[in-house]
């Protein structure tokens, strides 16, 4: 059995994390990292520990799961890599691009796994829109339209408005997951720039922002997210000369091709009702199988060198 320590009991790992690392055969949830050990209430058969380098000396521990806020990402990656752990961790990889390499740096000296869970890369329409662009249905691909608006986040998550935890606001929070989707269809950004504005509330991050990335090739990405739509939007379409993949809503099951002749066809591919699930199952057959891991570290890094260029930018 594959014995995960998970660090952080909040919102996202109650959802979602937890009944993942519970729902996998090969996984047991064998200890949970919290400062407020009632969290771990709900948890009865798991270890609760509120040192982490206390919880790192066991030899039980096979893999960490890294859930705490963005801040503390690359603190508890490195350290885990360095107690001889795997590591999956959360998005985004970190609060910039050099402790996202120094994670990825860690991986390496350290001969472990480190994988970060953009789960989005295992959905499988939009596994299924690279097979399409591989195969030249839509021509040369030349422009992805990536919009994710919606009001503010609710208070379970009001870190998210503090830059000094999570890095920013919503190009950290969804736009992070946009990116790192433009990036596993189209590989290594090339250049980004962006903007970044608070249209309607003044927060310490920003409520609105949109990035503009360049692939191999010519392709150009325009990201768009933000906390000030009363209208939700999540839009993911990717254009190309001899037609066009539509992924309307790149959460819903939908994925529509247009060919050049307007002949529009669907198919319906459904993500699994919980969206962490394959993470958390890739991961374990990564490490115990040899499988591909999905999203590896010196892939997710350049997602942070995106979010990089855009507060630069400013």
């Amino acid at each position: 059995m594959f014995n995960w320590l998970v660090i952080g009991v909040g919102d996202i790992t109650r959802k979602r994390v937890l009944p993942a690392v519970l729902a996998q055969p090969r996984s047991r949830l064998y200890a949970l990292l919290t400062r407020s050990p009632a969290k771990a209430a709900a948890y009865p058969g798991a270890l609760v520990y509120t040192d982490l380098s206390e919880a790192l000396r066991d030899p039980a521990i096979d893999a960490v799961y890294v859930a705490s806020p963005v801040a503390l990402h690359a603190e508890h990656t490195i350290a885990s890599l360095r107690a001889g752990k795997d590591v999956l961790c959360e998005k985004p990889v970190a609060l910039n691009f050099a402790q996202a390499e120094s994670m990825a740096e860690a991986a390496r000296h350290s001969g472990r796994l480190l994988g970060v869970a953009y789960y989005r890369r295992l959905y499988p329409k939009l596994i299924r829109a690279k097979e399409l662009i591989a195969e030249g249905a839509i021509g040369q691909p030349v422009l992805v339209e990536a919009n994710y608006h919606g009001w503010l986040e609710s208070p379970d998550r009001a870190w998210l408005k503090d830059p000094a935890i999570a890095g920013g606001g919503p190009l950290y929070d969804v736009g992070s997951h946009r990116i790192d989707a433009c990036n596993y269809l189209f590989g290594r950004p090339q250049r980004a720039t962006g903007l970044l504005s608070n249209a309607l509330h003044e927060l310490a991050v920003e409520d609105s922002a949109t990035a503009l990335v360049e692939y191999a090739g010519g392709i150009h990405a325009v990201i768009d997210v933000r906390w000030n739509s009363r209208i939700q939007r999540d839009q993911f379409r990717i254009i190309g000369s001899e037609g066009e993949i539509s992924l309307d809503p790149l959460n819903g099951p939908t994925l529509r091709l247009l060919a050049s002749d307007g002949r529009l066809t669907e198919e319906q591919l459904p993500p699994h009702a919980n969206v962490h699930y394959p993470a958390v199952e890739n991961f374990v057959a990564a490490v115990l199988d040899g499988a591909p891991l999905a999203c590896p570290i010196d892939e997710a890094i350049w997602t942070d060198w995106v979010t990089e260029q855009v507060k630069y930018a400013q």
